[in-house]
C-alpha cells in the first residue's frame, strides 16, 4: 500500500539517480581503457599490440558515454511541444500551467522556441540567449518579432530538441496533420532514437458544429495520427498508438481553470456543448502525460541509454579482446622465435661441430706424422709412445676444433643472449637508488658558535689546553659553585647585629688578603727583578703585548669564519658519530626490503618466463 502512494517522479528520481551511478562507474571504466590502449599504442616494447583506429574508437566510446552522463545529470525532466502557427500550442502550455504564461491569440504570435522553467522567485520573467536581462511577461507579450526556425530546422533540433524527454505535436482538428509537421518530426527521429511523442487534436470544440460527422471525423484523424506514429516514425506499436492521442480544446481548458482560480464557476462563458468530455479527456491526457513522463520514461528512455551503454560496452569489450588477442599473438611469436633461435643455434653448432670433427678425422694422419718422439720396441717404451701419441693427437685436435668453432657459436650464444636481455629488459626492475636520511637542520640545531677573541696566552686559553676542554669547565663550575655558595651563605637572613659583626669580619679578612697578596706580589716582583733584571721583565712584556696586539688585529671576518668552521666540524663530528649506526641500519633495511625484494621478484618472473619458453 505504501508503494502504492509513491508518487511517479519519486519513482523516476530514483531511478535516475541509480543509473547515474552506473553510467559514472561505466566511464569511469571506459576511460581507464583508454588510458590503457594509447599507453599500449604508443609503447615501444608493446608495437603492433594496440593500433591508433582502435585508441580512436575508444576515446569515442568515451565520448559518448560523457555525453549521455551529462543528459542524465539533467535536474529537471524537459518536453517539447510542437505544431504550425496558430494550432494552439501557447494555449496548450498556458492550460497545463493554470495560467497565461506565453504569448497567445490569433496571427504569428509565437515564432521561435521558448522555454518555460519553474522558479522559487514570486514574479515571472523572461530572459533571451543574448542577454541575461531579466524581463517582465507583461512586456513580452506585446513581442511578435522573432527568429523563425523554418530555416535553421536541423540546428534548432540540434540545440533544444536533443535532451527532450517528451515531444507533444500540437495539431488542428479543423484540417490535419501536415507535411510541415511530419517533416520536422523526420527530422526529430533521425537524431533520436524512438522519441517519445503525444498528438495533441485542438480545436475539437469546433466538431460540435457538424454532430453528424464528429464520429467520422475523429476515427480520420485518429487513423492518420496512428499511421504517422505506427508506420512512418516507427516509434510505438499499433495496440499502444491509440493512448498517445487525444482530442482537446486548450482554449476552453484555460478559460476554465482561470475562472476557477478567480472563484468562479468553470463553465461559465460561451462554452461549446460536449465540455465536459474534453476537459475529461484533457485532465486524462495530463494523467498519462505524468505517468509517461515519469513511470514510463524510466522504460522508454533511460531504457534507450541503457542500449546504447551496452553497445558500447560491448565495442570496448571487442577492442580488449582484439588487444588481449594481439598480445597473446605476439607473445606466441616472441615464444616461436626464440624456439626456432634456439634450434638454430643447435643445428648450427651441431654441424659446424660435425663438420670440424670430419675435417679433423680426414687430417688425421697427417697430425699422427707430424707426431715426434722416442720410438724403442721395447713394450714399455712402445706404451710410453702410445701415450704421448694420444696426448699429442687430442691437444692437436682440442686446438683446431676450437680454431674452426669457438667463435661461431660464441657469436651464436651472445647473439641469443642479447635477444633474450632485449626480451627480459621490461621484466627487470628500475635502477635501485638508496636514500640517506641525516636530516642535519635537526641534528645540529643546538649548535651555538663562539666567534668571541680569546688570547692564545690568556688564562681561560691556557687552562683549557692544559686541562682539556672538559676539565677545564669542570674547574670553571666548580669555582662558580664556590662564589655562588659564599654569596648565598652571606645572603642568609640573619639578624642584624650578627650581620654587622659578619660584615665587619668579611671586610677585615678581605683587607688583610688584599695586603698579604700585594706584599707577595711584591716580594715575588723584587725576587724576579734582583734574578733576571729589568731589561728581560720590560722585553718579556713588550713581547706579551705585541703578540696580543697581532692576534687582536688579525681576528678579521675571515678568521671568525674559519673558526666557526671548525666549531661546527667538532660538533656536528661528534653528532654524525652517535647517529653513523643508526644511518647504517636504515640503508640495511632500505637494501633487503626494495632492492633484494625487487631482484627476487624479478628472479621469479623471469624463471617463469623462460619455464614458458621451455
Amino acid at each position: 500500500m505504501a508503494q502504492d502512494n509513491v508518487s511517479p517522479l519519486q519513482h523516476f528520481v530514483v531511478a535516475k539517480r541509480t543509473i547515474s551511478a552506473v553510467f559514472h562507474q561505466l566511464l569511469e571504466f571506459v576511460r581507464d581503457c583508454s588510458d590503457f590502449v594509447e599507453e599500449t599504442w604508443k609503447s615501444e616494447d608493446l608495437e603492433h599490440v594496440a593500433e591508433e583506429k582502435q585508441c580512436l574508437q575508444i576515446q569515442a566510446c568515451s565520448r559518448k558515454l560523457t555525453a549521455i552522463k551529462d543528459v542524465l545529470a539533467r535536474r529537471h525532466m524537459k518536453v517539447a511541444f510542437f505544431g504550425r502557427t496558430s494550432n494552439g500550442k501557447s494555449t496548450v502550455i498556458n492550460a497545463m500551467l493554470r495560467e497565461r504564461v506565453l504569448p497567445s491569440g490569433i496571427g504569428h504570435t509565437t515564432n521561435c522556441f521558448l522555454s518555460v522553467e519553474g522558479t522559487d522567485g514570486e514574479h515571472a520573467y523572461l530572459t533571451t540567449e543574448d542577454s541575461e536581462e531579466s524581463k517582465s511577461i507583461e512586456v513580452s507579450h506585446k513581442v511578435f518579432c522573432c527568429t523563425d526556425v523554418t530555416s535553421e530546422l536541423d540546428s534548432w533540433i540540434d540545440k533544444f530538441c536533443l535532451d527532450a524527454d517528451v515531444f507533444v505535436l500540437v495539431a488542428n482538428s479543423e484540417s490535419t496533420i501536415m507535411n510541415t509537421e511530419k517533416h520536422f518530426f523526420h527530422k526529430v527521429n533521425e537524431r533520436i532514437s524512438k522519441p517519445n511523442i503525444f498528438i495533441l487534436n485542438n480545436r475539437w470544440d469546433a466538431s460540435v458544429l457538424e454532430p453528424e460527422y464528429l464520429e467520422d471525423v475523429r476515427k480520420q484523424h485518429m487513423d492518420r495520427c496512428v499511421s504517422f506514429l505506427v508506420e512512418e516514425l516507427k516509434v510505438v506499436d499499433l495496440n499502444k498508438a491509440p493512448d498517445r492521442i487525444f482530442f482537446v480544446s486548450a482554449k476552453e481548458v484555460l478559460s476554465a481553470r482561470i475562472h476557477r482560480a478567480q472563484g468562479m464557476p468553470e463553465t461559465g462563458g460561451a462554452l461549446a456543448e460536449g465540455f465536459q468530455e474534453r476537459l475529461m479527456e484533457f485532465q486524462s491526457f495530463e494523467r498519462t502525460f505524468e505517468e509517461f513522463i515519469s513511470q514510463s520514461a524510466v522504460k522508454t528512455k533511460f531504457e534507450q541509454h541503457t542500449i546504447r551503454a551496452w553497445q558500447i560496452i560491448e565495442s570496448v569489450k571487442d577492442i580488449m579482446d582484439a588487444i588481449n588477442i594481439s598480445s597473446a599473438e605476439k607473445e606466441c611469436c616472441i615464444t616461436r622465435l626464440l624456439f626456432l633461435r634456439k634450434n638454430l643455434i643447435l643445428t648450427s653448432s651441431v654441424g659446424e661441430v660435425s663438420n670440424a670433427m670430419a675435417e679433423e678425422i680426414r687430417c688425421l694422419s697427417v697430425l699422427v706424422d707430424e707426431f715426434c718422439s722416442d720410438f724403442s720396441p721395447a713394450p714399455n717404451a712402445i706404451a710410453l709412445y702410445k701415450t704421448k701419441l694420444m696426448a699429442y693427437v687430442e691437444e692437436r685436435m682440442l686446438k683446431n676444433l676450437d680454431l674452426r668453432c669457438s667463435s661461431s657459436i660464441n657469436g651464436y650464444v651472445l647473439s641469443s643472449q642479447r635477444d633474450i636481455m632485449d626480451t627480459l629488459r621490461p621484466l627487470l626492475p628500475p635502477a635501485f637508488s638508496i636514500t640517506y636520511d641525516l636530516n642535519f637542520a635537526s641534528l645540529c640545531e643546538d649548535f651555538v658558535e663562539d666567534i668571541n677573541f680569546h688570547f692564545s696566552l690568556g688564562l681561560t686559553f691556557l687552562v683549557n689546553r692544559f686541562l682539556g676542554p672538559g676539565k677545564a669547565k669542570q674547574a670553571l663550575s666548580l669555582l662558580d659553585q664556590k662564589l655562588q655558595v659564599t654569596v648565598t651563605s652571606s645572603s642568609a637572613p640573619l639578624g642584624t647585629q650578627v650581620q654587622e659583626e659578619l660584615a665587619m669580619s668579611m671586610a677585615t679578612g678581605l683587607v688583610s688578603l688584599t695586603s698579604r697578596a700585594s706584599v707577595g706580589m711584591l716580594v715575588i716582583a723584587g725576587v724576579v727583578w734582583r734574578s733576571v733584571g729589568w731589561r728581560v721583565i720590560v722585553l718579556s712584556v713588550s713581547l706579551y703585548s705585541l703578540l696580543y696586539l697581532y692576534e687582536r688585529l688579525t681576528w678579521t671576518n675571515s678568521a671568525k669564519e674559519r673558526a666557526l668552521k671548525q666549531q661546527f666540524v667538532d660538533f656536528a663530528t661528534q653528532r654524525l658519530q652517535a647517529i653513523s649506526h643508526i644511518i647504517s641500519s636504515d640503508c640495511g633495511q632500505q637494501v633487503q626490503q626494495n632492492h633484494l625484494n625487487q631482484i627476487l621478484t624479478t628472479v621469479v618472473n623471469v624463471s617463469s618466463y623462460i619455464s614458458s619458453i621451455l
